[in-house]
């Protein structure tokens, strides 16, 4: 049972390719990608996490708000919050709006961007993971402004490295079939640079990442992710995590920053929220689906959290 696993689960996230770009230097450009963007590949959803995959050549990038930094090929750079950010051989020159410089594909594929002098070649794959809810998910929300994985390294390098150029590269070629394997790699990529995130904090750091850190708080997590409708006592999850419930209470509160049970009710919301976005089920269904044994106290509870009734608060949505 694995914490991150239940959290993106419960977010359905899924992921998409929308550009293959081509520079030569001198260039720049600044980037936001929108749902115009993505085009019909994403969906309904409403928040894009865009990635970046630089498949040849050396890039400089700069997140809004940030510092420079440099892309090299079998790089990827996430951007959680979808923050605007510049690109380019020379981070110096007046940037070009990406946007501006989209082609679209007649025949249906790839949209393509080619753009810059005679200079060195660089060339990237861009995609997204988009999701709901971004805010309220724990996970996701604790995420910087951008995350940097190195495919050439770590624990399964060497088949993400070698699936990843192959799609690639049938993609820059213009053969159609390898945007589907590319998509959900993107989303084992996601989870693996989420996962190298939270090993690269420091050790007295705290927060939803840290806790994955924990094996206890990690199973702690996982298990109020995976069951928010159980009536849960600290004896019983400390007898699940092998912890006492006043070392549970102690650790859970100085990682995660909310004591179990808050923690617990706050799951409980936002499957709620979910499930009231997402379906016509009765509120008494929803009620008892997320662990409450009367629709009046449900309520309460829901509008304690959104500020809204349950029926009010979905009309709304709707």
């Amino acid at each position: 049972m694995d914490a991150l696993s239940e959290v993106l689960r419960e977010v359905h996230l899924t992921g998409g390719v929308f550009l293959h770009a081509e520079f030569n230097a001198p260039w720049c450009i600044t980037v936001q990608v929108t749902h115009e963007h993505c085009g019909p590949v994403l969906g309904g959803s409403s928040h894009l996490i865009p990635y970046h995959y630089v498949v040849e050549g050396i890039m400089h990038v700069q997140v809004e708000g940030g510092e420079a930094a440099v892309l090299r090929a079998g790089e990827i750079l996430l951007l959680p919050r979808n923050d605007r950010h510049t690109m380019g051989s020379d981070l110096a020159l007046p940037p070009a709006s990406a946007g501006e410089l989209i082609q679209r594909s007649s025949s249906g594929g790839l949209a393509s961007i080619r753009h810059g002098g005679d200079g060195a070649g660089a060339r990237m794959i861009c995609g997204f993971l988009a999701c709901d809810d971004f805010d309220g998910n724990p996970m996701l929300s604790a995420l910087p402004s951008s995350l940097t994985l190195d495919v050439e390294s770590g624990d399964g390098a060497d088949w993400i490295r070698s699936t990843f150029r192959y799609a690639a590269a049938e993609v820059g070629a213009g053969r159609p079939g390898s945007e589907a394997v590319l998509v959900k790699l993107s989303e084992v990529l996601f989870v693996e640079a989420v996962r190298r995130h939270a090993q690269s904090l420091p050790p007295n750091e705290t927060g939803w990442l840290a806790g994955l850190r924990d094996p206890h708080i990690a199973r702690a997590l996982a298990l109020l992710h995976r069951d928010c409708a159980r009536e849960w006592t600290l004896d019983e999850i400390g007898r699940e995590v092998g912890l006492s419930r006043s070392v549970l209470a102690d650790r859970f509160a100085r990682l995660i920053g909310l004591p179990p049970m808050q923690y617990l009710a706050g799951c409980r919301m936002q499957l709620a929220a979910r499930k009231l976005r997402e379906s016509q089920a009765s509120l008494a269904r929803i009620a008892e689906a997320v662990g409450y044994e009367s629709e009046a106290a449900f309520s309460r509870a829901f509008k304690k959290t959104f500020g809204a009734a349950p029926a009010t608060w979905r009309r709304v949505q709707g």
